[in-house]
């Protein structure tokens, strides 16, 4: 061990208050407790086995035995801290309800942990939730069992429930509408969103927010009586009568209506019909919820988001491990390769950025720096991240970092000279990373000295909003290198999805069918809003044709007579009218015009459709058939050629890197809970009315088993 790891172990036990030193009183498997001299009790969550504490059934009965033995300590009050670095508790664990479809079984699941917080809730002592990092869901509710929340600078705090297809559902309904503004409350438990601690403050979720050193001295206080609770104020008063709940819920259904439609995420809507009936009775509230909790997660919707969670869960399981990279190069200061820089350095890691064009640095510097301003929460932070992120000018950096991510043009001629400029200049050891989106590996690794330290990084756009990273993998790349990419994606918080080097890799070479597929229909006269309404009804988070826009023109133009050149697949020729938009610089989002004409925010102009009478426009349902259905063909396909080994990780890989309707659980889920048979005989369908490109692959048979 290092001399600054063994101070750092000497130091340790001061970074973190959990009370008295010495042995604990009494040692469960996930609880510990000690009282200290001034008759508080310290109680110390920390799940054997996890990095992250959850709320399994086995804990929260462990907890309440801690309960009964409070009546013989003669406590003062109780302390609730956390023992994990991650943070006070992520939740319920979900893997607890993982296959249970019995919503009675649930319900009597969710009455005994019910019954726990609220006893928890009624104690006579001062109890005192002490909150450092993460503190979600069923953890926030532990929480709010709590007569004081005192928060660690740092924590976040939420309700994400609703991002499983759920709502709160061990009292989180009832507790926090009567603790905050009841308006506020019912948008943090919507959006899913996480507050930190200083707004936390601000609305009176906790009551005071302390520097990890300050945490005993806000215990003695908090239990002394000497930290006052906040109040939920004159709003909360409106809100207990029935018609202001009224009114307020009617404008809660339009705003989650236009990001959430009920028919596909009825929690939000059922949340807001919770409140608005029960939001003056906590009793019938807390009811209401256990009943709602427990019919929302035997239905479609929940389990396959819950799917989605533990698909996520599958890939970030890939990225553990070590990296050893904390020197990051990033050659290409476009969009793509300016918001790879942005992220690695918010993520901690020192960054230089370079590009022939000394503009095209600024600018990204200056993207950086607004993003910064938005998503980072402290002055500090900002400081930190930008002081991280070095403008090259001259290239420098290369020869210090540890991985070299290149994001120029998407030509393979561009990046091969640049490999050839670099790798010389590269420190042994250290990884050269392609951000290509299409081009296959073994093209772009010819001359290199080092192709065992070679490997594709396939980011996807916007960068700071998609969780995916596609890992190319090739012939000759060394397992180490694989092994350092993926931990690469877990220091900066990505996901990693294996894909092997081919043509479009896994996510692009299943979009472009959709892509083009959608500029056929439009070719053929049906209006581009109506061929995303159908995509937007079926699930997808935007159309085809304004995704076409967000990607760029131009890049789905090269990607497209890419893959017609170099696959075997049947495609069709892309429009002219494509090309022409191309040649004429109307490339999309980036240039203001595209398919659509955008406004200052980027944000598309779209117009009222008036179809001519007589015109023939398929419904919504076959519209929706022939842009999804050549996705999960072309799924199908690569899963047949080894392009993706796993099911799972093609749904995740698709869902996190194009957006895939989330509460269908995947496409490859989603054809075999619609049925092989089902979708094989519409591909013949198809096939026959318009064209072998529709042809089902022969991999279908396969998923028969």
């Amino acid at each position: 061990m290092t001399v600054s790891g063994k101070v750092w172990r000497v130091l340790e036990r001061r970074n973190m208050e959990l009370g008295p030193k010495g042995e604990p009183a009494r040692t469960l498997t996930h609880w510990r407790y000690t009282k200290d001299g001034e008759g508080i009790v310290w109680l110390i969550f920390d799940r054997a086995g996890q990095s992250t504490n959850t709320l399994s059934e086995e804990v929260l009965v462990e907890l309440n035995l801690v309960l009964e033995d409070l009546k013989g300590l003669n406590a003062k009050g109780l302390v609730i801290r956390s023992a994990k670095k991650s943070g006070f508790a992520a939740g319920a664990d979900i893997r607890d309800f993982r296959g249970v479809t019995n919503a009675s079984e649930i319900e009597s699941r969710l009455a005994r942990g019910h019954e726990l917080l609220d006893r928890l809730a009624n104690l006579s002592i001062p109890t005192v939730a002490v909150i450092h990092g993460h503190c979600l869901g069923g953890g926030l509710e532990l929480a709010l069992a709590c007569r004081h929340r005192i928060a660690v600078s740092g924590a976040s705090l939420g309700f994400p429930e609703v991002l499983l297809g759920l709502h709160p559902g061990l009292g989180g309904t009832f507790r926090l509408t009567s603790l905050i503004d009841p308006v506020e409350a019912m948008t943090m438990m919507l959006t899913g969103r996480p507050v930190h601690a200083r707004k936390a403050k601000a609305l009176g979720l906790v009551d005071e927010v302390v520097e990890e050193r300050h945490v005993a001295n806000a215990v003695r206080a908090a239990v002394a009586g000497k930290l006052k609770p906040a109040r939920p104020g004159l709003k909360a008063g409106v809100m207990s009568l029935a018609p202001a709940r009224r009114m307020a819920a009617n404008r809660m259904r339009a705003e989650a209506q236009k990001n959430a439609p009920e028919k596909h995420y009825p929690a939000p809507y059922r949340l807001i019909g919770l409140w608005e009936e029960h939001g003056g009775d906590p009793k019938a509230m807390q009811r209401a919820e256990i009943r709602s909790f427990s019919e929302l997660l035997t239905g479609p919707t929940a389990q396959n988001l819950v799917r989605v969670f533990f698909l996520r869960e599958r890939l970030k399981s890939l990225a553990k491990g070590e990296s050893g990279i904390s020197r990051v190069h990033v050659i290409g200061a476009g969009t793509m390769g300016g918001d790879i820089a942005a992220w690695c350095a918010a993520r901690g890691l020192r960054v230089t950025l370079t590009d022939l064009d000394p503009q095209a640095i600024a600018r990204a510097i200056g993207r950086a720096s607004s993003f910064y301003d938005k998503r980072l929460h402290s002055s500090l932070e900002r400081r930190d991240a930008l002081d991280r992120l070095t403008p090259d000018f001259e290239g420098v950096g290369v020869r210090q970092a540890d991985l070299v991510i290149e994001a120029v043009a998407e030509k393979e001629g561009v990046k091969r000279r640049v490999y050839e400029e670099i790798a010389p200049r590269m420190k042994p050891g250290a990884i050269l990373a392609t951000n290509t989106s299409s081009i296959p590996l073994e093209s772009l690794r010819e001359g290199l000295l080092f192709a065992e330290r070679f490997v594709g990084l396939h980011f996807f756009n916007p960068v700071t909003r998609m969780q995916l990273v596609e890992i190319v993998t090739h012939d000759a790349v060394s397992e180490e290198t694989l092994s350092r990419a993926r931990a690469f994606c877990g220091d900066i918080s990505r996901l990693p999805a294996p894909v092997r080097s081919a043509p479009g890799f896994l996510v692009n070479r299943a979009l472009t069918p959709y892509l083009v597929e959608a500029f056929l229909m439009f070719d053929e006269g049906v209006p581009k809003e109506v061929i995303d309404r159908a995509a937007r009804d079926f699930g997808m988070p935007m159309g085809p044709m304004e995704l076409a826009d967000r990607v760029g023109l131009d890049i789905c133009l090269e990607v497209a007579r890419m893959l017609k050149e170099r696959l075997p697949d049947p495609m069709p020729e892309v429009p002219d009218w494509l090309v022409q938009k191309v040649e004429a610089g109307e490339t999309g989002r980036k240039a203001g015009r595209g398919l659509y004409v955008y406004d200052e925010n980027g944000k598309p102009k779209r117009e009222e459709v008036k179809i001519a009478e007589g015109a023939q426009v398929p419904r919504d349902s076959e519209t929706a058939d022939r842009l999804v259905l050549p996705m999960l063909n072309t799924l199908v396909r690569c899963l047949r050629e080894g392009v993706v080994e796993e099911e799972e990780v093609a749904d995740a890989a698709m869902i996190f890197g194009t957006g895939f309707a989330p509460f269908r659980g995947g496409p490859l889920h989603y054809a075999r809970e619609r049925g092989v048979d089902e979708i094989t005989a519409k591909l013949h369908a198809l096939a026959q009315k318009y064209g072998d490109r529709f042809a089902p692959d022969e991999g279908w048979e396969r998923l028969k088993t």
